[in-house]
């Protein structure tokens, strides 16, 4: 008992210790958050195009003198307008709109990087520095995080509405592509929240496993929203105290054990997870054969 408590006690006598915790914990609530509305809707690949499409903003933010999340955040809000406007423009479909401007947009945020000569680790943009956030970089993350939770609970029922059936969203007076570009809007801030714990190549896995993991595990959306943040906020702690005392990348550590709790719900989820369904399947069968 007392190599546990000192397992968890250790690393809270150091003060980037408690930054990252903070930090990790904050994000992985947005993220779980906004989570459980990409998983209803199908957006894993838009959150994936905007988490990656987000890097030449930060290269140019670093240029400037500016903080990461400005231009994080601009060119966040802009791929989604630019695959939004190809969308309705042309005749190629929507996962091929969204693969073109999220690799596009990576492509010339890794170019931007080469010809711009900076002390500053690609790895580190790429995959998180949540163990070196300053206080200017909490309070960012803080005041964005604030915001969007305030947005989300004015908004859930429209937005949960807008998930489960647009047409009816529609049909009481609720405008679909207003809430669609709401729901964008917050999924962009969410990238940029996420950013500095886990980069931004695995900011997808927080904006999706946390509500793919609670979506096997419940079919009543209130509870799946309360499941999403205990799993991503308890990954976001065991991520962190793993990559201290194991001394490996934070982001990394963080999406492990976020995937790690996917697979036992997906294998151990009442009704919905394989074993039970297999096992239902074998029972019902067993049931059918007449006895002899």
């Amino acid at each position: 008992m007392g190599a546990v408590v000192e397992w968890f006690a250790v690393p809270f006598q150091f003060d980037f210790m408690q930054r990252a915790l903070l930090v990790s914990v904050v994000a992985g609530a947005v993220c779980a958050v906004l989570s459980c509305w990409m998983t209803l809707i199908g957006w894993s690949l838009l959150g994936d195009a905007v988490s990656h499409a987000v890097l030449p903003g930060v290269v140019l933010s670093y240029l400037f003198g500016l903080p990461f999340a400005a231009g994080a955040l601009v060119f966040g809000a802009g791929s989604v307008a630019l695959i939004g406007v190809v969308r309705r423009t042309s005749r190629v479909k929507p996962d091929a709109v969204t693969g073109v401007v999220f690799t596009g947009m990576f492509a010339a945020g890794v170019v931007l990087i080469s010809r711009i000569p900076s002390d500053t680790d690609l790895m580190h943009i790429l995959f998180g520095n949540v163990l070196g956030v300053s206080d200017a970089d909490i309070a960012q993350i803080l005041v964005m995080a604030a915001a969007t939770l305030l947005v989300v609970l004015a908004k859930h029922r429209d937005i949960t509405l807008f998930a489960f059936d647009p047409t009816h969203a529609h049909a009481i007076g609720l405008n679909p592509r207003r809430l669609e570009a709401l729901l964008l809007g917050l999924l962009s801030v969410t990238v940029v929240i996420a950013l500095q714990a886990v980069g931004i190549v695995m900011v997808v896995a927080m904006v999706i496993i946390p509500g793919a993991t609670a979506y096997l595990l419940t079919d009543r959306f209130e509870r799946m929203l309360l499941i999403s943040i205990a799993v991503s906020v308890t990954a976001s702690v065991l991520g962190t105290y793993a990559s201290f005392h194991l001394d490996v990348a934070t982001g990394g550590a963080i999406v492990v054990a976020q995937a790690l709790a996917f697979t036992v719900a997906y294998l151990f989820a009442p009704r919905h997870g394989v074993v039970w369904r297999r096992r239902a399947r074998a029972a019902r069968a067993r049931a059918a054969v007449p006895a002899r």
